[in-house]
């Protein structure tokens, strides 16, 4: 007799969001492979730094662009064709000497767009009263700084988007601004459809969020249990919110990508029009970090290392948490120890991870958080830089720091990084996100020796110096500006 046993209907909510995952995880690869051909021969057309030399310079409608703007030539002597009324929106301000990567991004970028005439007003947070942050926000002389609207009403640091709209519009009935521009969601989108001259910059979406969460889980331990909250993440905050993002980035009108990989997605996956997505990638200071014979020999010899030493120095910079990589490099290093007796590691940064470093003894050692100049003899003392980062969202301002200051870089073989930082073999060493590949390529560095290193470090810096500079990031930002004014501007060159 056949069973009668009535099957049970499946949860459609737990096999939608199972599809949902697993669509979404094997079909961002296939959207890079198949994109690689006509994405590397558009974005070589335009490369200026390790370019074909017969190749002729790109031209055209920058709208349509679809490699980094930072790749174009643009004029740091000349001034700006018209000055500018900036309106930002910026969650906090930096209010200290190490503020996060957004913030340094905002102030960098508009301290030199205020340094090119561009009339800039951020409008952000209540301020840190603290002498250091009035140090850093006071401007003393208002032909080259930004000018800071903090809200009230609210702690320093706590944004209230409504407080610094109304700020804005106090503002704007004064004299109307020629472009607003959004760090992230600071403005959010049902405000932003209704101001057609805004530019948005993306520092990380939530389809790079779902990566981290999968490196995250798979560097787990055999027996180790997954996290009691990852289901619940996963299925009920992180797809969900991947698709309101599809649903509402259409609010904005301009969008800004901060690596290739970035604009790809948004262009393919959150189907953004083509012409409305553009990629800039950071700068960082170009006058703050630079080679440097003495500060080298001066943080050498803090480490006990003799002028001449042949030992190698790796560095590691930012907060010392697990989805910053450093689970993996703490195994990673403590296998290379094993072999190696002339190899020590830097960390310059503080948090959980700090007290497990110390277990690996002299070998290690903790600078705990630095401040810029501070920073600036720890990059020039180390061999190599490592960032082992379990996050693919943005673009690390350190790999870029590290690169200005002459030296080659170890990172997680993410697309953000391989097609916007490490786009040649001469820069440096990518690896998988696990402790194998990772000590892998640490012995394969080890073994090519310092003067090695520092030959690819050379090459590093020159790439640098004419892709992530303040400087060039400042001007690709102004011509897009210029171009969102005035279609003309939008003509290259």
């Amino acid at each position: 007799m056949a069973s009668q046993t009535k099957l049970k209907k499946p949860n459609s909510h737990f096999s939608l969001c199972t599809f949902l995952f697993f669509t979404v995880l094997f079909t961002i690869p296939a959207l890079f492979l198949l994109r690689t051909s006509s994405s590397c021969s558009s974005s070589t057309a335009a490369v200026s730094p390790s370019s074909d030399t017969n190749q002729p310079p790109w031209s055209g409608d920058l709208q349509t662009a679809q490699f980094a703007w930072n790749r174009l030539a643009f004029s740091l002597t000349n001034p700006p064709p018209k000055t500018l009324r900036l309106a930002v929106f910026s969650r906090k301000w930096p209010t200290g000497p190490n503020p996060g990567g957004m913030e340094r991004h905002a102030f960098t970028l508009y301290t030199a767009l205020a340094r090119r005439g561009h009339h800039v007003h951020v409008f952000t947070s209540p301020l840190d009263p603290s002498p250091q942050t009035n140090k850093i926000t006071s401007a003393s002389d208002k032909t080259i700084n930004p000018t800071i609207h903090s809200h009230g009403d609210a702690e320093p640091g706590k944004w209230r988007y409504n407080k610094a709209w109304e700020l804005y519009q106090e503002e704007n009935k004064k004299e109307p601004f020629d472009v607003v521009h959004t760090e992230s969601v600071a403005l959010p989108h049902w405000i932003a459809r209704e101001v057609p001259n805004l530019a948005v910059s993306w520092h990380g979406i939530a389809l790079e969020s779902l990566q981290s969460s999968i490196y995250q889980d798979l560097i787990r331990k055999p027996g180790e249990p997954r996290s009691q909250g990852f289901n619940a993440s996963l299925y009920g905050a992180v797809l969900p919110k991947i698709l309101d993002e599809i649903r509402f980035f259409h609010n904005y009108a301009h969008h800004i990508a901060i690596s290739d990989s970035c604009g790809e997605m948004l262009r393919d996956v959150y189907q953004i029009p083509e012409k409305r997505v553009h990629v800039i990638l950071n700068g960082v200071d170009e006058n703050g970090f630079k080679s440097d014979k003495k500060l080298r020999s001066l943080f050498r010899s803090k480490l006990g290392l003799q002028e001449n030493s042949s030992a190698i120095v790796l560095g590691a910079a930012g907060r010392l948490v697990k989805d910053k990589g450093h689970p993996i490099l703490y195994e990673a290093f403590a296998k290379l120890i094993e072999t190696h007796s002339n190899v020590h590691l830097v960390v310059a940064g503080s948090g959980p991870w700090e007290n497990r470093y110390k277990e690996l003894g002299e070998k290690v050692t903790i600078l705990g958080s630095l401040n810029p100049n501070e920073l600036k003899g720890f990059y020039n003392g180390i061999d190599l830089f490592v960032n082992p980062t379990l996050r693919p969202q943005g673009l690390d301002l350190t790999l870029m720091e590290a690169m200005l200051s002459g030296k080659p870089v170890m990172a997680s073989r993410y697309a953000s990084i391989k097609r916007s930082i490490v786009v040649n073999d001469e820069f440096g060493f990518m690896f998988a996100p696990n402790v194998e590949a990772l000590t892998a390529v640490m012995e394969v560095a080890v073994a090519e020796g310092a003067e090695r290193l520092a030959e690819r470090g050379r090459k590093c810096k020159e790439y640098a110096a004419e892709m992530f500079t303040a400087s060039k990031m400042a001007l690709a930002y102004e011509r897009l500006f210029l171009c969102i004014k005035d279609q003309r501007f939008c003509i290259y060159p």
